[in-house]
């Protein structure tokens, strides 16, 4: 079985919590009338739905800048609802986080990888 990228991985651990958390945020925003009850639900099951659906699709080209537009989504809507700027810019740090240190672990591994394997002998002259 062919291993995944560390990036991959990070990045689908932080959109699966974020789709519960946007769950949840949904839940606070349809508690707080803070719009219409239908654009509530309608929005944060779809965006919840995404998010969850979301690291099927990474690793796959631009599913990282997908993922980026999802954080910035999340961080305007987040203006809706009283504190949730706090949690929208945690996850924003987490995510940025993820995409960096998955991409330094992958390079690593692959440079780790590609090294040459050399062997030493000791020769010894005996009189």
């Amino acid at each position: 079985m062919a291993e995944r990228s560390v990036r991959r991985q990070l990045g689908s651990i932080i959109m699966a919590f974020e789709a519960f958390v946007v769950f949840f945020g949904t839940l606070v925003a349809f508690g707080l009338k803070v719009a219409d009850p239908r654009a509530v639900w309608g929005f944060g099951l779809t965006f919840s739905t995404i998010l969850i659906l979301t690291p099927g699709y990474l690793g796959r080209k631009g599913s990282y800048w997908f993922g980026w537009a999802l954080q910035i989504i999340l961080l305007v809507v987040s203006f809706f609802v009283p504190w949730m700027l706090l949690i929208s810019i945690i996850f924003v740090g987490l995510w940025g986080w993820s995409m960096i240190a998955g991409a330094t672990i992958d390079l690593a591994k692959k440079a780790k990888a590609n090294l040459d394997t050399f062997e030493i002998t000791v020769e010894s002259k005996e009189a």
